[in-house]
């Protein structure tokens, strides 16, 4: 385990391996599927982002209203290959880790090799969970997106796992993979 500030992402990014348990702290970004289209939109338009996301961290997630005293009820991780049509742009334009669930494109290992870019993996199902390590939360983008428009959160230990390295290696892979192969050896 690893506790690690957002801030020291990048100069750590290239030490850390897929497998790694880290608990983030410091200011991540809030976004989905709308918010990742009008970025790219922004991209494809300008050439640069309408906001600095330099060495940011963008966590998939929408997340719910203030529940008793909490900064959100829920936030947990979209399933990341929605996001898949957009990440490589945002990673070539600073982002520097991306936190969602599940599996993502060739593009997007290519992506992280590329651009030294790290995608992480937050456990589903523990949307109360992952909300109780949020700090703070301001709205920065797309008000009219609702649970979608994007924001900037502070997090405390937030629990996550190395899925891609910016060598490319893929726990997720692996383990399918060490399943497939399992699944095998038993016939």
């Amino acid at each position: 385990m690893s506790k690690i500030q957002v801030d020291a992402l990048k100069e750590l990014a290239p030490q850390l391996k897929a497998g790694d348990f880290l608990e983030l702290s410091g200011e991540i970004y809030t976004a989905r599927d709308a918010a990742h289209q009008r970025l790219l939109d922004e991209v494809n338009k300008s050439g640069k982002l309408p906001f600095n996301l330099e060495n940011s961290v963008i966590f998939y997630a929408g997340p719910t209203p203030p529940l008793r005293g909490k900064v959100f009820g829920a936030v947990g991780p979209t399933t990341a290959s929605r996001m898949d049509f957009a990440a490589p742009s945002l990673y070539k334009h600073g982002v520097i880790a991306s936190i969602g669930k599940g599996s993502r494109s060739r593009e997007v290992l290519k992506a992280c090799q590329k651009y030294q870019t790290l995608y992480l993996i937050a456990a589903g199902g523990a949307a109360a969970e992952l909300a109780s390590h949020v700090i703070s939360s301001e709205l920065i983008a797309y008000p009219e997106l609702g649970t979608e428009a994007i924001r900037k959160i502070e997090v405390q230990d937030f629990p996550v796992f190395v899925a891609i390295d910016t060598q490319g290696n893929d726990i997720l892979a692996q383990v399918a993979k060490a399943a497939r192969d399992s699944l095998e050896a038993g016939k």
